[in-house]
């Protein structure tokens, strides 16, 4: 931006980071951590600019996004609007401070409720049901109908940059399980949904605007040799709840308005509760790296249910959302192996190795391996939204 007062090359609308993303996080520059939002590559701490926010200062004065997130639609959206006019102003506003992200240590930004994970990329659940289940249907009867998912464990997310411990668990063997560090550790490259706004029963997808404050970056790092073990008849259990990391910013929902699509047809009608008046799928361009190589390219528009119905099914039966509260899409995967959003898919169950740029070969993760996933998203005018980054790198197990 030429006209603005924020020098940064990278706040202009063809950088994922501009004024059309304005994502909020937590930073932490030496004083106590507060609440900001990223402008390119610097951090502008919201405190820095109270007297300029008006009636809304007090949703972001505090140590994390709690307060916002339990605020209301009308607010986040007079809170961004305030935003938009301050860090494009030819002047910056008074004791504006701006802040290299180089300087600052990220928390986590906010109190993560409930945590909800869905399974809906069907190339994922198919690829997946061929790799575990090769002697039945990869795709049970009940995928197409309903977005399958399961509770996590809130208390195991974790920010983006934390180091992942090798987990331990039951395997599978020739004589009996096994029980030991994994050995077929994977991630997942998912999107998140950061619930906000009233405690509320029954969502439909109408009033998916309300209950979703923001987007997020997902790696639900998984355990396969665990989760192969012990995942049927109940589902994931220590194979998945080790660790889920998050991105540090969250990019508002307002800000995707443009990068609205339907979601695919599932080749029959939908139940009532899960039809949309408006599209809520989303197209995000997601990258995984796998250390420093991008080894895949997903895109969320191949997802098959999209927030709002996932929404709307996870409250459905009167089950509550409350402010804080987390869901998942479910790894992100596509029709070839340039769009598969795990290695398990990437490596067909550990038989196919993937080459990385340095010449090593892998199937799964290795100790010291690092994964960052990336997005980003069209914005208006050509513009670009981003989607803040989830890093994490893979710590050797502890002895038992």
């Amino acid at each position: 931006m030429t006209d603005s007062w924020v020098r940064d090359p990278a706040f202009a609308r063809d950088q994922p980071f501009g004024q059309q993303t304005l994502p909020y996080g937590v930073v932490d520059a030496g004083d106590g951590p507060g609440v900001a939002v990223r402008l390119g590559d610097h951090a502008l701490p919201l405190r820095s600019v109270a007297n300029d926010l008006g009636d809304v200062a007090g949703l972001v004065s505090g140590t994390s996004l709690d307060p916002l997130l339990a605020a209301t639609r009308v607010e986040w959206s007079a809170l961004r609007a305030r935003l938009v006019e301050l860090v494009t102003q030819s002047s910056a506003p008074e004791g504006a401070t701006l802040v290299p992200l180089t300087d600052v240590r990220m928390a986590l930004p906010f109190t993560v409720g409930d945590y909800v994970d869905f399974y809906s990329s069907r190339y994922h659940a198919e690829n997946v049901g061929r790799i575990m289940r090769p002697d039945s249907e990869p795709l049970l009867p009940n995928w197409t109908h309903l977005p399958v998912g399961y509770h996590g464990r809130s208390g195991t997310v974790v920010v983006s940059g934390t180091d992942i411990e090798r987990p331990h668990g039951q395997r599978r063997g020739s004589s009996g399980p096994h029980f030991g560090p994994s050995g077929r550790l994977d991630i997942e490259a998912e999107v998140g949904f950061v619930c906000g706004g009233p405690l509320s029963r029954r969502v439909p997808t109408s009033a998916v605007t309300e209950h979703i404050f923001g987007v997020v970056l997902v790696n639900d790092w998984s355990a396969r040799d665990i989760q192969g073990w012990e995942y049927q008849p109940l589902g994931p259990f220590l194979g998945k709840s080790f660790a889920t990391s998050v991105s540090a910013w969250i990019t508002p929902l307002d800000a995707l308005a443009v990068a609205r699509v339907p979601v695919p047809d599932p080749g029959h009608p939908r139940l009532p509760y899960l039809t949309e008046d408006s599209p809520w799928g989303l197209d995000l361009r997601l990258a995984v790296e796998w250390n420093g190589t991008v080894v895949s390219r997903p895109r969320f528009s191949d997802m098959y249910y999209s927030c709002a119905q996932q929404l709307a099914h996870m409250t459905v039966n009167g089950a509550t959302v409350r402010p804080g509260d987390l869901f998942a899409s479910g790894t992100v995967s596509g029709p070839d192996k340039t769009r598969l959003g795990c290695f398990l898919e990437l490596s067909w169950g550990g038989k196919e190795e993937i080459t990385l740029a340095d010449g090593v070969t892998r199937t799964f993760l290795e100790d010291g391996d690092e994964v960052v996933i990336t997005a980003t998203a069209p914005g208006e005018d050509g513009s670009v939204v981003g989607i803040a980054p989830v890093a994490g790198r893979v710590l050797p197990a502890v002895d038992l």
